[in-house]
């Protein structure tokens, strides 16, 4: 565990990191799906990891599946922070946090990227969490019904609508 500067605990490993690299990957990619810009992305993995270091600490049991709780965690995180920042903000910060990876693509790739995620802008806060946690952090129903607390026809109810009014905004868009 890392103090300050980069100075580890004495008796501290790296090997003592309660996310793997995967789980690590997959909570940046939740929290800049979620709109988290790329400068904050080490501070959302860094409070998930807090989070988790927390649950043990109060003596709680682990997670049964500690990858799909840190990608709820930072699905929340990114709610949060998609909250506090104006709509415009985010659509440029989003397809940047996107394109981090990426090779320069055409016109049409780029076009079909800025209307998804204006179309993920235009859901409300629930269906946006549960349409990344299902197809980008591709999670199972049940999992996202178990790790928000909610029942599964709750889950499969708002994919429904969200998939139903992000489709009406890319036909409405004319992009697909």
């Amino acid at each position: 565990m890392l103090r300050g500067r980069g100075r580890r605990v004495q008796g501290e490993r790296a090997d003592d990191d309660p996310l793997d690299a995967a789980q690590e990957r997959r909570v940046r990619a939740v929290l800049a799906l979620g709109g988290v810009p790329q400068s904050d992305l080490p501070d959302g993995v860094q409070q998930v990891r807090l989070r988790l270091l927390e649950r043990a600490a109060k003596g709680y049991e682990a997670p049964r599946d500690v990858s799909a709780w840190a990608a709820v965690v930072a699905s929340n995180l990114a709610m949060d922070w998609h909250r506090a920042k104006r709509r415009q903000e985010r659509v440029g910060e989003r397809l940047a946090s996107l394109r981090q990876h990426e090779h320069p693509s055409g016109e049409e790739t780029s076009v079909l990227s800025l209307a998804v995620a204006r179309g993920l802008d235009e859901l409300p806060d629930a269906q946006r969490q549960v349409l990344v946690l299902r197809f980008y952090a591709d999670l199972p129903v049940r999992s996202i019904a178990l790790e928000l607390g909610v029942p599964e026809g709750t889950v499969k109810s708002r994919l429904h609508t969200a998939v139903r009014a992000l489709r009406a905004r890319l036909h409405e868009d004319e992009v697909v």
